[in-house]
């Protein structure tokens, strides 16, 4: 009953979410999958998680890379490179860490995911505040035209 709830929330909020917020949720749980991996590095399954996380990664940054080099990406270009480098520097590491294991290789690559999803989460959050000083600049607007019709019908009745 339970994971039937939670599942139904998921794929609400799956419908809900803005594309900013899902790659930043991915990102955040291939770094999760990662730190996981690091955090167990002795454990007997060791070897599947870290493929599948690796993996995971590896489609995560696939797909960014094919998102980036569309005609019609919004992104400056000098993001689109940085990222694009970064990428490189993913794959390098996943392919590194696959021939020849080890925990701190991880590192640098759950970095960069929490950094890339933290940058995505601040855009959204900057975008709100905006929305947010617009709506208020519009209920101040809204209070002076009040005020300014107040001192026509003062001026009307006295007149």
């Amino acid at each position: 009953m339970y994971s039937r709830s939670v599942k139904a929330y998921q794929s609400v909020e799956r419908a809900t979410i803005s594309g900013r917020e899902t790659e930043a949720r991915v990102l955040t749980e291939a770094a999760l999958k990662l730190k996981d991996c690091q955090n167990n590095w002795g454990s007997e399954d060791r070897k599947i998680k870290l493929d599948a996380a690796l993996r995971y990664n590896q489609r995560i940054w696939s797909i960014l890379q094919g998102e980036l080099e569309k005609d019609d990406n919004p992104l400056a270009i000098h993001l689109k490179q940085d990222i694009l480098k970064l990428s490189a520097f993913i794959d390098r590491r996943i392919f590194e860490t696959l021939a020849s294991p080890a925990p701190d290789k991880l590192t640098a690559i759950i970095n960069i995911n929490q950094n890339l999803a933290a940058g995505l989460r601040d855009q959204r959050s900057e975008v709100r505040d905006r929305r947010s000083e617009v709506r208020d600049r519009r209920s101040e607007i809204g209070g002076q035209r009040s005020e300014i019709g107040d001192q026509r019908s003062e001026i009307g009745a006295s007149g």
